[in-house]
């Protein structure tokens, strides 16, 4: 394979657009589609920026014969977690209060390559369990392949502004919910993961 050909197939693996990989990267689409096709090749700076996207070696990237670690099976990553449980359409979110087990079936959830982030209220008792215990596992089942993904985790507030932009964008029901004065009981929780299996 060709420099293009790996870009483009990573690119396709990690499930991003040309236009959302130059995006993150700061350049045009037409540059990745160029680089994709072998008429243009990244600078360095953006090759390092690539290989870190893209989960690969630059000498992947370089080498027409370095060939990509294949992935184990028993190490499942964040990105791998969330598209499972978009697919299901919903998870299930774990707390625990007073030694009580809570469980309750949510269906917003965002991610980056490190962290999942859920949305709430502050004024649920999902929030205020998790100040008195933050950890947490989320659960989703897939009706159509018959396999489960739990997630051991812990949940902090998140504060970022581009978290919160990203996932309003992405659920806009949250901007009509929360506007004006009601915007105070919106709170984000990044959710850290511990553990991820699948059955």
């Amino acid at each position: 394979m060709t420099t293009g050909e790996k870009i483009a197939f990573l690119r396709k693996k990690i499930g991003i657009t040309q236009e959302q990989m130059a995006e993150i990267l700061g350049v045009s689409r037409q540059s990745v589609s160029r680089w994709e096709i072998d008429m243009a090749f990244p600078e360095t700076e953006k090759l390092i920026k690539l290989s870190k996207l893209l989960r690969c070696s630059i000498d992947y990237l370089l080498n027409d014969q370095a060939s990509l670690p294949q992935e184990s099976d028993t190490k499942l990553s964040i990105r791998t977690a969330y598209e499972f449980i978009r697919d299901c359409g919903y998870f299930f979110l774990a707390t625990t209060s007073d030694s009580k087990p809570n469980q309750r079936p949510m269906g917003m959830i965002y991610c980056d390559e490190e962290f999942l982030y859920i949305a709430t209220d502050k004024r649920k008792k999902l929030f205020s369990e998790i100040l008195e215990n933050p950890n947490v596992s989320l659960a989703s089942y897939n009706l159509h392949t018959r396999k489960w993904i739990r997630v051991s985790a812990r949940a902090v507030k998140e504060t970022s502004i581009t978290v919160y932009q990203e996932m309003v964008e992405m659920f806009p029901g949250l901007k009509q919910k929360y506007i004006g004065e009601e915007e105070v009981f919106f709170v984000i929780l990044k959710i850290c993961v511990d553990a991820i299996e699948m059955d």
